[in-house]
């Protein structure tokens, strides 16, 4: 049975609920969830939150394949550190009573009080530090592609080597790469080195970089996704397929067309 997944992003106009029901009719079993739907400023117990989400979630035959986390750890003050630490554990905490054992993880943003080479070492710090928790709930953390600091797939892999945990892996995001203005022969490579690290994948796909980037619905852009696919099932992949769609046609649209091209190709 594929595993087919949607993330819950990108839906302008769609209640929570209405979400669920677009995914589950379209036929996806799986959603991403963000942390905003279970934990805000608002939210004084996200625990009971999550249970509620989880019984929501399930109420339209729907599991839910990641959490993610919006965490920042490029960062080496010992007090900003140990406070994204604690927020993580319970982040760990909050993934376990949503029945994943995913947490889709930031690498942080870029900043002056932390120097370039010095970001593997601010990342790894953290994520050592965070290996209990993970342990304790059973959980995984899949270091998204995403932004500008770990997109690029040699980082990615000399972060999950420093680290050293097999609870510390990739969300391999299949057009991030080349957003990022890596060149197509370049993200195959990068396709090759980080799926056998992968744990859960955003699977989208677009055109350009940086201002020129333009999304598509899968099978319409110019990246190699059947590529990705064979290199992910080469490395034995065997975690949610998930679309994420930033194209022009209507969410409703795209992520019915992407669902599509995923049955028929993963």
């Amino acid at each position: 049975m594929k595993k087919l997944g949607v993330i819950h992003y990108n839906f302008p106009g769609y209640s929570f609920a209405d979400f669920l029901k677009y995914a589950s009719s379209v036929g996806y079993g799986y959603v991403e969830l963000q942390i905003s739907d279970v934990w805000t400023k608002d939210i004084d117990n996200p625990e009971k939150k999550a249970e509620e989400v989880r019984k929501e979630v399930e109420s339209y035959n729907l599991k839910v394949s990641a959490l993610a986390a919006g965490n920042d750890f490029i960062v080496l003050d010992p007090d900003v550190v140990k406070a994204q630490v604690e927020r993580m554990n319970r982040i760990c905490v909050l993934a376990k009573i949503l029945g994943t054992n995913v947490i889709r993880t930031e690498g942080g943003s870029p900043k002056d009080s932390v120097p370039q080479d010095k970001w593997v070492e601010a990342m790894a710090g953290c994520l050592i530090r965070c290996l209990d928790a993970a342990e304790k709930n059973d959980v995984k953390f899949a270091v998204d592609n995403h932004g500008y600091a770990t997109n690029d797939g040699d980082l990615q892999v000399e972060l999950f080597q420093k680290v050293n945990s097999k609870r510390v892996g990739a969300n391999m995001d299949t057009m991030n790469y080349r957003w990022r203005g890596h060149s197509l022969e370049k993200i195959d490579h990068f396709y090759e080195i980080v799926a056998p690290y992968t744990f859960h994948t955003h699977m989208k796909d677009g055109r350009g970089s940086l201002g020129e980037y333009r999304g598509a619905a899968l099978g319409e852009g110019e990246i190699h996704l059947a590529y990705a696919v064979e290199c992910l099932k080469k490395a034995g992949y065997d975690g949610v397929w998930c679309s994420e769609y930033e194209g022009s046609e209507g969410s409703d649209i795209g992520y019915r067309k992407c669902y599509e091209w995923l049955k028929a190709n993963v």
